[in-house]
Order: structure tokens, then sequence, then C-alpha cells
């Protein structure tokens, strides 16, 4: 029977963890009293839900898969299920599934394979980050083998087709991008799929052997390797589902009114022509005149715009008013999307949300965060020390997870919508208010338990009310504020002296300040220059 679980009651640990013990020893105990009990699917459909708070009433959650994961992003998950979504959601129609190392290794494995299944089966899927441990985690775990990353078997046997990362917004704060940023990254074929293997001199022959045995297999590649040690490596780049992709992409951009723009190195890497070219046909078709009218193509004089990989990472940089966004291959993406994470603060404030298409032609949609478990927070925990953990581009992937439930089963869609957007907005006015994580609220900010328990407090507050949910608006905002990025984690980590000598190097007259003619200097020599609208075209040439 599948592998489902329940989270009951909270543990916390003594200063200095527990003795003797290592982290995935504690993780383990964590678990076990953590009351983390395996069921099968009947056994969880009897069991008693928690108590809720006096006065709600709770709505019943359509279906949804639930996938739990390891380590910081794990227990901070469980303390806003059980204050957030407990006291007014009835999730009994969710499944469950641990995919922890430990519950990997005790079942084989089959509990990822049942993950899958029913993740096809309902279409909505909500994931924790999980670990695909290393040779020396295997042994610490006490791991029977280091197991793969699910991410592959997830793309697979939900016939991904995208992977779609966009940048998250706080209205009143400034982060980095001003406007959203969107990224399909094609969620198949590449170096990800590859088999590889080290060899010596001799010759490699690729053949390529037709379905029909009738046809005449054709020699894809044949070449001579003259280095005592090589590594060959065979993959290849499915196209059939680009056009679903392009879709996705165009459909998304227009409704958001941003630019679209597609990256590939198809000058160099000829094979990637294809996936330009059944991205433009679907555009010219079926978008082509809507973006027309919607003004959106009147800096790139008129067409969808096709821009080399190594341009797009300058782009990036240069803008910072965001409103674009980039469809690309699936180790483009991987790598892009990075550098937008980066230029937008952190892998924390960006979404991570793999589609899909069941038998039947609808999307599956599975979504979670885009950063990992947070080891390092989590070892705090364990020591009994202070955390401050900013759990929003988890939250955001649970509610849109929530959302994208109610789409598939619009009996209850309105109840959903209330508690997603009060949630959502009840994080966002903690963030506003100074009541934020320290990541972005500074030494005053709050630890991990602290934010949750202002959020709870703020979200039964709106929840009590009758009336629509309250959004704030960008009418509102009297002021963006941009939180220090010296408040991020990894800040001990730069070198303040070096940083100096780079601003003295561009501070030519050596007054502590830059001009705009030192910038526009600083600016050129790093390659950062904005480029006017339609000198993109000249500079792909």
């Amino acid at each position: 029977s599948s592998l489902i679980f329940q989270a009951f009651g909270r543990v916390e640990t003594s200063k200095g963890g527990v003795a003797g013990m290592y982290p995935s020893q504690q993780v383990a105990m964590l678990r076990s009293a953590g009351g983390l009990i395996r069921r099968s699917r009947s056994a969880w459909s009897a069991t008693a839900i928690r108590s809720f708070a006096a006065g709600h009433k709770k709505f019943v959650a359509p279906p949804m898969t639930y996938i739990a994961g390891e380590e910081m992003s794990w227990y901070t998950m469980k303390i806003i299920r059980e204050k957030w979504v407990d006291p007014f959601v009835d999730t009994s129609k969710w499944e469950y599934y641990d995919l922890s190392c430990k519950s990997r290794d005790e079942t084989d494995d089959k509990v990822l394979h049942e993950a899958v299944a029913s993740g096809k089966r309902l279409g909505a899927i909500f994931k924790e980050p999980t670990i695909t441990p290393t040779t020396e985690q295997v042994k610490e775990f006490g791991l029977k083998k280091p197991f793969g990353s699910p991410n592959g078997a997830m793309r697979r046997g939900w016939n991904g087709i995208t992977i779609s990362r966009d940048t998250i917004h706080i209205p009143g704060i400034k982060l980095g991008f001003d406007r959203p940023v969107f990224f399909e990254r094609h969620a198949v074929g590449g170096e990800y799929g590859a088999s590889w293997k080290a060899v010596g001199k001799g010759r490699v022959l690729t053949t390529y052997w037709p379905e029909d045995s009738k046809e005449k297999p054709i020699i894809v590649d044949g070449r001579e390797l003259h280095d005592d040690e090589s590594a060959v490596v065979v993959y290849d780049n499915p196209l059939d589902n680009v056009e679903d992709l392009a879709h996705i992409f165009f459909q998304r951009c227009l409704e958001a009114n941003i630019v679209p723009y597609v990256v590939t190195k198809k000058t160099v890497f000829k094979w990637q022509e294809g996936f330009w070219q059944r991205m433009k046909k679907v555009f010219d078709r079926d978008y082509k005149e809507k973006y027309l009218a919607a003004g959106l193509l009147n800096g790139t004089g008129g067409e969808l715009i096709h821009l080399i990989s190594d341009a797009a990472t300058m782009q990036i940089i240069r803008w910072t008013g965001g409103g674009f966004g980039m469809a690309c291959h699936n180790y483009d993406g991987d790598m892009l999307t990075d550098e937008v994470a980066q230029v937008h603060r952190s892998p924390g404030f960006i979404t991570s949300n793999l589609v899909g298409k069941s038998d039947d032609g609808s999307l599956i949609k599975e979504f979670e965060a885009s950063h990992g478990t947070v080891a390092d927070l989590w070892h705090m925990h364990l020591r009994g020390e202070e955390t401050s953990m900013n759990p929003l581009g988890m939250v955001v992937a649970l509610l849109g997870a929530m959302d994208h439930a109610a789409a598939l089963n619009p009996e209850c869609q309105a109840e959903v919508t209330k508690f997603t957007i009060n949630c959502r907005e009840a994080v966002y006015e903690a963030f506003r208010t100074g009541k934020g994580t320290r990541d972005l609220s500074g030494p005053t900010g709050l630890t991990t338990e602290q934010f949750v328990d202002w959020v709870a407090a703020n979200l039964e507050k709106r929840m009590a009310s009758d009336g629509p949910p309250q959004i704030f608006t960008e009418a509102q905002i009297v002021e963006k504020k941009a939180p220090s990025k010296k408040l991020r984690r990894n800040y001990s980590a730069i070198d303040e002296d070096a940083m100096k000598s780079f601003f003295d190097k561009f501070d030519t007259d050596a007054n502590g300040s830059i001009s705009f003619e030192e910038f526009v200097d600083m600016t050129l020599d790093l390659g950062i220059a904005p480029l006017k609208p339609g000198e993109l075209k000249k500079e792909e040439a």
C-alpha cells in the first residue's frame, strides 16, 4: 500500500542537540517523535483530523499530492501546516509521501514511484526540497545506496514539458527586478538525460536505428579518439512537446504583459535550430497579432526576438526593470535562472513549477521552491540555536498547488481562493511591516517560529472576516523599501577589502562617490551597459 504520513505535534531539541548522535540520527529521532507515522491510504482516511481554532469551520480541500522533504525546509513546513493550514483546511483528501532519504531507503524507493503515480492521478502536487545524498551522506545516514534525484522520475512520470521559474514580488518591497521575470526551461533532454563512458584511444560510432526495422540505420557521428582518457557523452533533445511549451510560455507572458524572448546557442550548436523554429512558428501563427495589439513588441521591431545564450546572460543583469520572459533548453534554463535568482536577491524569491500533461490532455503541475533543504539552519536548529528561515518560496508553491487543485476541482474553488489569497497577503504584510525573517527585516526580524506565529495570528483575523480578501495594491505603496543585501546569510563570505578596491578603481576622483560619468565607465568596463531598443538584433548578428 502507498506510504502516506501525517505530522502530529512538534518536537524541540535542547540546546546543544542530542549528545552522541550524528545529525542523521537526530533527524530520525525528530521524525519519529514528531509523529511522521506511515499509514496506508485507507488508514489515513480514517484518521481523526487535528482539532482547529474555535469558531472556524474547515473547508475540505480538493485532492492533491503532498511530498515531504528534509531538514529545515521540512521542519518549517511542518509548523506552517500546523498553524496556518490545519485551523482552516480539512486536508483529508491530500495524499502525503515522505521522500526523505530514510524513507526512500526503507522502501527501496517504492515511495518515490507511488508519489509519482499519485501526482499523475491527481494532477496537482506540492513538493518540499529533498536531498540527493552524496557518497558521504550515504555513509552518514546509513543508506543502502546513493539514491538519485527524484526529479527525473517525476519529469518522466508526469510527461514533463517545462519548468516554469518566475520571480516572486512582495508589494512595497524592492527585491531585484521591478516587474516579473518569467522563465520556461525545457523539462526534457539535454545533458540531464545523458549517458556516458570514460574511455581511452579508439573509435566512437553513434548510430540511429529507426523504429521501423525495414528502414536503414543512420550513422549520426563517427570519430577517432586520440587521448588516453576521454569522456564519451550521448544525449538527445526531444522536440515533440516544444509546441506545448510554446503555448504555455506565450500565454503566460501575454497575460502578465511582459515581452517574450527565445534563447538558444544555435549559432554554434546547429541542432538547437529546431527549438527556435518551433517556438517561432507557434508565436507567428497564434500569438503575434495579440502581442502587437498589446504593444509588447514595440521595442523588438514587431517580431519575436531570438537571443544567443551569451547575450541573455548580459541582458538579465541589464534589464533590472523586469517585464520579460525567456524560454530555453534544459541546461541553459538551469544556469540562467540561477543568475535571475541572484539578481532578484536569492533562490528563495524564485518559483520552480514543473508542468506536464496527463493522458487526457489536462496539465499536471508540481509546485516547489527553487532552494534546497537549508542544511546550515537545520544544524543550528538541532543545536538548539535560534534560526530565521524565510519560507516564502515554499509557501508560494503550496498555495499555487492548492489553487491548481481547485482549478481541477472547481466545486470548492471559492473557499480555496479565499484561503490562499489571505495566507499570501498575511505573509506579505509581515515582511512589509518589519515582522519578516532576518534576511529581509534585519537583526530585529523574527525567528522561524515567531514569524510563523505572527502570520498565523494575522491569518486568523483575515479568515474571520466575512468579506472578500483584502489585497494590498500598488496604489497603497508610499515608497518601496530595498532591504540591504548585507542581510543575506552568505554575506560573511564577502571580501569587503576587495570590494573597496573595486570601488576605488571607478571612483577616479577619490571623493567617496561614483558620478554618472564614472558609472558609465564602470558599466562599459563590465560589459553591462543597457542597449537601446532594437540594438539586440544587431548584437545578435
